[in-house]
């Protein structure tokens, strides 16, 4: 049993430290960046509504399909959860907002010409919260650049020789550093 991976010899186990605790014990659960009071917020109800139309104006689609336009109109900002958007769909069908098909074995949705008039009268929204100047966005780019140094450091730890390694060790403590200085100049 190995105590530093919560009683796992492989494998993701809780981090050590102080801090892991606290998040895990917190009402929203999750490390600071993913909670929800955090840059991303959850849309209402109405605003799902909104959305869920605007994405069939660029035509038929199933489910996930209707998500994923969702998310690349955010600009990666904002990804609807199944359950907020299933739900919002047949809401939409059964006002006649939307007509469901199936095809290959998968319920395509469509707008119906109510439906059409209805997205395309919406106004713009006036601050959407994946506007190119919206603070939000600097979190997604920071999340972002995280997840690719995870990626490269991986590989070099990988493939890399063992002085490669450790010049990639001494690069991350050095950028580690360089956060905390960024911090620290408030």
């Amino acid at each position: 049993m190995c105590a530093h991976h919560g009683g796992r010899k492989f494998g993701w186990g809780a981090p050590p430290g102080p801090g892991w605790q606290a998040w895990a014990e917190a009402p929203f659960a999750g490390p600071p960046f993913m909670r929800r009071g955090g840059p991303w917020r959850r849309m209402r109800r109405g605003d799902v509504r909104g959305e869920v139309l605007g994405a069939l104006l660029e035509g038929p689609a199933h489910g996930y399909e209707v998500i994923r336009r969702m998310e690349q109109r955010s600009g990666g900002l904002w990804r609807p959860s199944p359950g907020s958007v299933y739900p919002t769909l047949q809401m939409l069908e059964d006002a006649g907002m939307v007509r469901a098909t199936d095809q290959d074995g998968r319920r395509t949705y469509e707008l119906t010409d109510e439906g059409r008039a209805e997205a395309e009268s919406r106004p713009a929204p006036e601050g959407p919260p994946w506007a190119e100047d919206d603070p939000r966005r600097g979190w997604v780019q920071l999340h972002e650049a995280l997840g690719q140094l995870h990626v490269a450091a991986r590989q070099v730890s990988d493939a890399g020789s063992p002085e490669q390694v450790e010049r990639a060790a001494a690069a991350l403590r050095q950028a580690r550093q360089a956060l905390y200085q960024i911090l620290a100049e408030e």
